[in-house]
């Protein structure tokens, strides 16, 4: 291990949520309508209970990630978001699913790392 690996959460939470961050800005401006009837049409049940979801993970865990609030809970449920899409969104469209792929296997990564040394739960248990 080198002087950086502790920091590789905090690289890591970056990446992926800004990544998220984007994507849910873009939904919320769509709106939960438009995202429900996106869900609805690829067959979801329950549409705009789960548009709402969508949007929270990929706005407000998306803060919290890049914060390091809470990383572990909102990668997990972005790790579930990308697992879903891909089995239920991409691969029966035939899609590439890389940026998925990427996003997936960078949210298992938070799972395993956690908040990082530089991250606002560090400071919070510290208390400075």
């Amino acid at each position: 291990m080198n002087r950086l690996t502790p920091y590789a959460a905090f690289f890591m939470r970056l990446a992926v949520g800004f990544v998220f961050f984007e994507h849910g800005l873009a939904k919320f401006h769509n709106g939960v309508p438009a995202v429900a009837g996106f869900l609805h049409g690829i067959g979801f049940p329950f549409a705009s209970f789960w548009a709402v979801i969508l949007i929270a993970v990929e706005t407000v865990g998306a803060l919290c990630v890049v914060a390091g609030f809470y990383t572990r809970f909102w990668a997990a449920c972005m790790a579930v978001e990308m697992l879903v899409a891909i089995l239920a969104v991409q691969l029966p469209r035939h899609g590439n699913f890389e940026l998925e792929g990427l996003l997936f296997a960078g949210a298992l990564t938070l799972v395993a790392l956690g908040d990082g040394p530089l991250s606002v739960a560090v400071k919070l248990k510290h208390g400075t």
